[in-house]
């Protein structure tokens, strides 16, 4: 089973999201919940291109909400990168 692993500043970034947009106190669970299919399909979020080519992304509780990581075969690990609002403007595109 893949390693699943969130890192200091993908923390920060749910955090920034939690308090900006005030969302509801279950959301840890919520994106919690949403990074568990990654223990079994660590390859279930789409490539990236562009500048971020070779990361991988899904979408977490709400359809707006961007997990981005980086799945390494050979440690059979998933690393969470950064947690992104897709509707701003500084959010991962792809391209």
């Amino acid at each position: 089973m893949t390693r699943v692993e969130v890192t200091h500043a993908a923390l920060q970034d749910l955090e920034r999201l939690i308090a900006v947009l005030t969302l509801p106190a279950d959301t840890r669970a919520r994106v919690k919940a949403s990074l568990a299919p990654l223990e079994r399909f660590p390859l279930l979020g789409p490539e990236l291109s562009g500048r971020w080519q070779g990361l991988r992304f899904i979408l977490g509780p709400w359809r707006w909400m961007l997990i981005v990581y980086e799945y390494i075969a050979e440690e059979d690990r998933a690393v969470i990168l950064t947690i992104q609002d897709a509707r701003s403007s500084t959010a991962v595109t792809n391209g």
